[in-house]
């Protein structure tokens, strides 16, 4: 079955909108009445997502991804189970990839089993009281090269050659015919209007998921060189001008059907060697940051340096634009091979770093196998990936002032600040993997109570309002 009927309305909308026929004040259904969308929380040069209790919210969890199953085969190696043993280990955010050229393999006509697909895996995450990012994601443009994302019928690369790279995959960004490709998905006023027309028949279906929290437009969005740029340069000119209208006209794209769901948007992978990102202003009240956090040399194979200077670089690069913008940071993908000698002095200093800018973070990926999987063949997590479980506040009732945790000692510090408008107590999610012999709960601050229940230490505070109180968590 197709949703052509469905979306031929919405069709019409987003090509008036893209010609510029409606009014700005008209871009929206003036009968309808606007979601009461999530807020947020800034607290000194950081943004948090809050929910409708005020509470600042955090996140920890993994991508779920199957690149190989196509067709009516999409998303079968993703299951049940594996939603249930994320949450049995604390987790409580999923990002979930989908492909375009899946989704519409034919222009105009959506296959509606997919949608179906996506729906039951958001179910699957509602009972289990996880939240999922939708990732549009996408490598190497699409099944043109040889990989997924773009459909065929989408990619015009003028008939330049391309020379797939098997022990350099990332190097395919580089060929012409790649670049070619990207180059026309942003100029080309029919591809545009498209590619709305995809984000907007993806929100109009699954919008109003209560396990949605949002939609990442692109993964690892590329362009094309002008002649004589290097990398930095091409990513800084992109990113100011294509990228920002690209983010923006496909926000508001998605503003014409859903009013409540979060957007976020990434900037180039040149952030991960510590270039800070050019992107303008995303004209949306519900945008989020969601950069990707891989050391370059760790991705060739390389083990990760200690002494090195890739994290302080990283952070350097990524903060700037989130505390201008105040948005919350939710780093998309992050991860690395769980077996090279230090990959446990890798997973502690990258989650003490993420603890430091960002609010949240998924790991690539939740699989069972080799590579960056969390698990192995047998379904046990790898002993250098166990690290990533560990206590984090999933809902602060107040101000998140600093919050770490030492893996060495086991030790996790909570400090914030209540305010007026925080309603409901602060829940602290307390990994049964972390204490399998219990643990105890120490609070500095004036009239306070905890108790606690499977995996969630609940602290209520009983005193003023902007009273300071410190949550210590650690091995009985």
């Amino acid at each position: 079955m197709r949703l052509t009927s469905r979306v031929a309305p919405a069709a019409l909308a987003v090509a008036a909108l893209l010609l510029g026929v409606l009014p700005t004040q008209a871009q929206a259904d003036p009968d309808r009445t606007p979601d009461r969308a999530p807020d947020r929380i800034t607290v000194g040069d950081r943004t948090f997502i809050a929910d409708g209790q005020g509470r600042a919210l955090q996140w920890r969890g993994f991508n779920l991804a199957d690149k190989n199953s196509r067709g009516t085969h999409a998303f079968a190696d993703i299951h049940e189970s594996d939603i249930e043993d994320m949450a049995a280990r604390g987790f409580n955010l999923a990002r979930l990839a989908f492909f375009w050229d899946d989704l519409e393999p034919t222009p105009g006509h959506y296959d509606r089993g997919y949608l179906t697909k996506m729906r039951r895996i958001l179910d699957w995450a509602n009972r289990y009281h996880i939240k999922v990012i939708l990732d549009a994601h996408q490598d190497v443009y699409g099944p043109h090269f040889g990989s997924r994302g773009v459909p065929d019928w989408a990619t015009r690369d003028e008939g330049l050659p391309f020379w797939p790279i098997p022990d350099d995959w990332f190097s395919e960004y580089f060929e012409p015919s790649v670049q070619t490709a990207f180059d026309h998905l942003y100029k080309d006023a029919d591809l545009r209007a498209a590619h709305a027309r995809m984000w907007m028949t993806v929100a109009s279906a699954l919008g109003r998921h209560p396990a949605l929290l949002g939609y990442d437009l692109m993964n690892e969005p590329f362009a094309k060189f002008l002649e004589g740029e290097d990398l930095p340069a091409a990513a800084a000119r992109f990113e100011a001008t294509e990228l920002t209208e690209l983010w923006n006209r496909l926000a508001r794209a998605i503003r014409l059907v859903d009013h409540r769901s979060w957007v976020f948007v990434e900037p180039t992978v040149i952030v991960g060697l510590g270039v800070p990102t050019r992107m303008g202003r995303i004209d949306d009240p519900h945008a989020g940051y969601a950069p990707h956090f891989y050391e370059t040399g760790m991705e060739t194979g390389a083990d990760y340096d200690p002494n090195g200077t890739f994290i302080p670089a990283f952070e350097a690069a990524i903060s700037d634009y989130p505390t201008r913008h105040r948005m919350p940071v939710i780093v998309g993908e992050w991860g690395g091979n769980p077996y090279v000698p230090h990959a446990s002095q890798f997973v502690t200093d990258m989650t003490a770093s993420l603890d430091r800018f960002a609010s949240g973070w998924t790991w690539w990926q939740w699989c069972r196998g080799g590579g960056y999987c969390f698990l192995d063949q047998t379904g046990t997590a790898k002993p250098n990936a166990q690290l990533l479980v560990q206590p984090y506040a999933r809902a602060v009732a107040g101000d998140p002032l600093k919050f770490a945790y030492d893996p060495a000692t086991r030790t996790y510090t909570l400090t914030f600040r209540t305010r007026d408008n925080a309603e409901g107590p602060t829940r602290i999610t307390v990994p049964r993997d972390t204490y399998p012999d219990g643990y105890r709960v120490d609070i500095q601050g004036n009239k306070a109570s905890w108790d606690n229940h499977g995996q969630t230490v609940t602290v209520n505070t009983h005193g003023r309002a902007k009273a300071t109180y410190r949550v210590t968590i650690s091995p009985r």
